[in-house]
């Protein structure tokens, strides 16, 4: 009797242990599709979507799919995108700039999304008193750059800047917020500062004419418009000689002297590492505070500014690379 026992619960064990390896198998083997819609193509929403998608492959290998869509600048698109996303009950969502969060936000409360690209979380969001902490099924990254240190930047470079103008895209919410900050900032050490807004890309050239015109400096914040056609700022300021202080790097390469900028690429990165953590369950995307750049540098395009004639580049610049 004992014997026939013995063997019986030997053979539970067995029957035990093979259900939990079986189990444990299939967490392993789980496989996740993952939908991204990115606004636009532009070096630093690239550079974003880069570092994300190769974060995730790095860790999941082939039990990841990744559906990348590209609005092409059009914001009705991005919802049309992420709607298509909520269709097919993806895992999660990565929105790659403010239009694209707002529009992911909107189709669903219950799959998990994920900003990048975005300025300001509670101005994106319209969120009064934001903490931190979006709460619900959105979290994600900040590419809040230190504004207060671009305003600086600008005067650093051009201390004798009476006028500057802040050109931006008046359809993205966080450019707005940056202008007023950094014109808060400006006027507070007596420059004027006067912003200078269009709603879309056919209005810009008209718009940098005016800004070009009126102003000594023009400050560009990290606005995608601009990112997506800098060679229409760049034409009208060369022509003018109006030098462009730039929110990143992809915008002052494109039409800028200067920037103080974050690397996109890491932005992607960090993202990644938090759709890992809310994928495998060991986070809770309610709960996760937006994370922001840690590490920012200074640069300066050296083509531009032999070609505006501006030899004295302040300390601690590196060249952008061509």
């Amino acid at each position: 009797m004992k014997k026939i026992l013995a063997i019986v619960m030997a053979a539970v064990m067995l029957l035990t242990l093979a259900a939990c390896q079986a189990a444990g198998g299939d967490a392993a083997n789980e496989k996740f599709v993952v939908g991204v819609c990115q606004l636009v193509q532009h070096p630093a929403l690239d550079a974003a979507t880069q570092g994300f998608v190769e974060t995730l492959k790095a860790e999941f290998g082939d039990n990841i799919e990744i559906l990348e869509k590209n609005a092409s600048n059009d914001i009705p698109t991005c919802s049309t995108i992420v709607n298509d996303f909520v269709t097919k009950n993806v895992d999660l969502i990565m929105a790659n700039a403010t239009p694209a969060l707002q529009a992911a936000a909107q189709a669903t409360e219950d799959i998990p999304i994920l900003g990048t690209s975005v300025t300001e979380y509670g101005v994106a969001l319209d969120i009064k008193d934001f903490g931190g902490t979006v709460g619900g099924n959105v979290s994600g990254t900040s590419d809040l750059a230190p504004l207060d240190q671009q305003a600086e930047m600008l005067l650093e470079w051009f201390p004798d800047a009476k006028n500057v103008g802040l050109l931006y895209c008046s359809a993205e919410a966080n450019s707005k917020y940056q202008v007023d900050e950094v014109q808060r900032m400006l006027e507070a050490k007596g420059v004027t500062a006067t912003p200078y807004s269009f709603a879309d890309t056919n209005e810009m050239q008209a718009v940098t004419q005016k800004a070009a015109d009126e102003s000594d400096v023009i400050y560009v914040p990290t606005d995608n418009a601009v990112a997506s056609a800098a060679d229409t700022v760049y034409g009208v300021c060369s022509a003018a000689g109006v030098p462009v202080i730039a929110g990143e790097e992809g915008i002052c390469k494109g039409c800028g002297v200067a920037t103080l900028s974050i690397s996109y690429y890491d932005l992607g990165v960090t993202t990644a590492k938090m759709a890992i953590k809310i994928l495998k369950g060991e986070a809770d995307i309610a709960t996760m505070p937006v994370a922001y750049a840690e590490n920012f540098a200074k640069k300066y395009n050296k083509a531009i500014c032999d070609e505006m004639g501006i030899t004295e580049i302040p300390e601690g610049y590196a060249a952008i690379e061509e």
